[in-house]
């Protein structure tokens, strides 16, 4: 065994032990820290494979006996998950005090957390398939542990139902590249090629919460603990993106035009929907899983024009469009883990997260709040923070796909690009809703006037991840050129892509971030020094109430009445009268999600309208199953007489 595999089983033994720990009352605490350091290990681990280009363990077996290693690729993944999992679990040490069952949610953290390992390093089909079950389950596990609610198992209860429908593609991918050796590096024919592609596709953009097959995740996302949150947004729906790239990269490459123009489609439309959708939520957890949505989008949007480069024979855009989205795979992990996180602690702080009953927190949390604030800005993608980097990648990219691919590919590019576009723009409005209402302002409840900041424990692992947000965000070269050459272009090409690749010159500089620095420091300094006295607020002679104050539907009305036809909001207006006079006025709005009304809903409705009508074939009578077995056993026959069945 190599140094670096020895590193990684010992990683995976010291998480294994944390969770033997968490059983014992005294300990749970103990077990998070030593859960943190053995992620820690496996992520050092990781970082040493990706960049020294030297696989640990086996390759990829055709057959179905268990086989784990570890590549580049790999190595990528598990530093991601480490660097999102170690805050994770510390925050959790302070997080989960006052919880009932925290000893149970530290095991299944640590389970989750092999779990995802496993997946990574799994090099057979058996153990890939079994980690990918896993990685659904105990995550849905943690959430019935914490919440006990009727409506919380019927969210967890979607969650299932519709990831392992949607899980069926993988199976069918999986199973039948592992029947045709493809795994080990066997060919397919066209017809098998398009079966796997497609089945890969359904598959795992169903887990990675791709739209239209991403109705479980802004339900199950709110749901959990804010730690299990962050590692199912920041890294589970991540892997189901490593599945993808596996499969479409890897064991079916190269693939058909179609194939990436498809991903350019799916990407778009995750993206624009996501953010649309999150810009109407009026929860900030919720809110922030559509937002997964929206970044999910993102990143298959920079695998599709990695394939659509890769079918033009163009091997250095290629290799950028990979790596941006391999950047932003990190880049999200990031800062949403710490969105999440943040969330929290607001939560444990007021209970309450929507977002007409918050305000005023950044003054009362302020390491919290700030932290917050860095990771809002991020997603949002604001220069010179990590979100603008990997986005402008992504933007870059397609541009050039509308610039070289012929009419057609550079139409969908086209569409693509107005998506990206769009989608930043959205994004930019939705979180200056979201730090306006949830950290500025005056509080709209008495608990976010008496709002503490959270334990030293939990904002500190806030402010690394908002640390990492700006460190990404400056020196994001560092990273592209390792991650160029995972890609499908030619290394060559990539070895220096800090400095020869197209596209990355337009990457925020150190001399940027001064720059932007100094400018702000100068803006801040005459804003100060000119500041204008207090004044009381005018409203039309009223009395200045907590009920005045600006609404998230208030702040969101004007796209609303705009997309009115797409979006198709309900209202309901209620008026009270007494002797002819109006004495109260009730109006209620919300955006539904259409998605859930047109879709999933009808189909529910019919399955369980089927499943009733199945059912009456279960009497309960002896006499009446002999009979089916009877009459299934003439259609065989009758089957077989006729050569359709052998």
């Amino acid at each position: 065994m190599s140094a670096t595999g020895l590193v990684l089983l010992v990683g995976v033994g010291v998480v294994a032990l944390s969770s033997a720990m968490a059983l014992a009352r005294c300990w749970w605490r103990s077990a998070l820290v030593v859960q943190a350091g053995g992620m820690a290990i496996i992520g050092a681990g990781g970082a040493a494979v990706l960049f020294g280009e030297h696989a640990a363990g086996s390759a990829f077996q055709t057959g179905y006996a268990p086989a784990f290693g570890v590549d580049r690729l790999s190595g990528f993944f598990l530093a991601v998950l480490a660097l999102i999992a170690v805050p994770a679990a510390l925050y959790a040490r302070d997080a989960l005090k006052d919880v009932p069952n925290a000893r149970t949610l530290v095991v299944l953290t640590a389970g989750f957390c092999l779990t995802l390992v496993g997946f990574v390093a799994a090099r057979d089909a058996t153990t890939l398939l079994a980690f990918w079950e896993l990685m659904t389950l105990l995550p849905a596990t943690a959430i019935l542990v914490a919440r006990r609610d009727r409506q919380a198992r019927r969210d967890v209860f979607a969650y299932l139902a519709i990831t392992h429908l949607g899980g069926i593609g993988v199976w069918v991918s999986v199973v039948v590249l592992a029947e045709h050796g493809a795994l080990g590096g066997g060919t397919l024919s066209s017809g098998l090629t398009a079966l796997v592609a497609v089945a890969a596709i359904v598959g795992f953009a169903t887990k990675a919460g791709a739209m239209p097959l991403h109705s479980w995740l802004p339900r199950a996302h709110p749901l959990a603990p804010a730690h299990v949150s962050a590692l199912m947004s920041g890294v589970m729906i991540k892997l189901a993106l490593y599945g993808l790239i596996r499969v479409l990269f890897t064991w079916v490459a190269p693939v058909p035009l179609w194939v990436g123009l498809a991903l350019l489609c799916v990407g778009a439309l995750s993206a624009v929907g996501g953010v649309l959708y999150a810009l109407f939520q009026h929860e900030l957890k919720r809110l922030l899983a559509f937002h997964s949505i929206e970044n999910v989008g993102i990143i298959v949007l920079g695998l599709g024009a990695s394939l659509v480069f890769a079918w033009m024979h163009e091997p250095q855009w290629s290799a950028i469009a990979f790596a941006a989205a391999l950047l932003h795979t990190l880049n999200h992990a990031v800062f949403k883990a710490l969105l999440f996180l943040g969330a929290g602690s607001f939560a444990g702080a007021v209970g309450s997260l929507e977002l007409d009953r918050l305000g005023g927190l950044l003054r009362r949390m302020p390491w919290t709040g700030g932290a917050f604030a860095i990771g809002a800005m991020a997603i949002a993608g604001l220069p010179p923070l990590n979100g603008f980097a990997s986005e402008w990648m992504t933007l870059q990219s397609l541009i050039h796909v509308c610039l070289q691919g012929p009419l057609g590919v550079a139409l969908v590019g086209a569409v693509a690009t107005s998506a990206l576009a769009a989608t930043a723009a959205l994004a930019v409005f939705c979180f200056v809703k979201v730090i306006g209402l949830v950290l500025l302002g005056t509080p709209r409840r008495q608990e976010c006037a008496d709002a503490r900041e959270s334990a030293p424990g939990m904002y500190l692992m806030l402010a690394f991840l908002a640390g990492m947000c700006v460190l990404l965000g400056i020196v994001p070269g560092l990273l592209v050129p390792t991650l160029a050459e995972l890609g499908p272009g030619d290394a060559q090409l990539t070895e220096h892509a800090g400095v020869a690749l197209p596209g990355t010159g337009g990457l925020p500089t150190l001399a940027l971030v001064i720059a932007l620095a100094g400018a702000s420091a100068m803006l801040w300094r005459v804003a100060r020094g000119r500041r204008a006295a207090p004044a009381p607020v005018w409203v039309c002679g009223q009395r200045v109430e907590p009920a005045l104050n600006w609404t998230s539907a208030g702040f969101t009305k004007p796209l609303r009445l705009v997309l009115e036809s797409l979006l198709r909001p309900q209202r309901e207006l209620t008026v009270r009268t007494q002797g002819g006079v109006v004495q109260e006025v009730e109006f209620e709005a919300h955006v539904p999600h259409l998605f859930d009304t047109l879709i999933y809903e009808p189909a529910s409705a019919a399955a369980l309208r089927g499943a009733a009508v199945v059912r009456r074939l279960q009497s309960g009578s002896l006499r009446t199953y002999i009979l089916y077995l009877l009459g299934l056993l003439v259609v065989l026959l009758a089957l077989v007489r006729l050569g359709l069945l052998t």
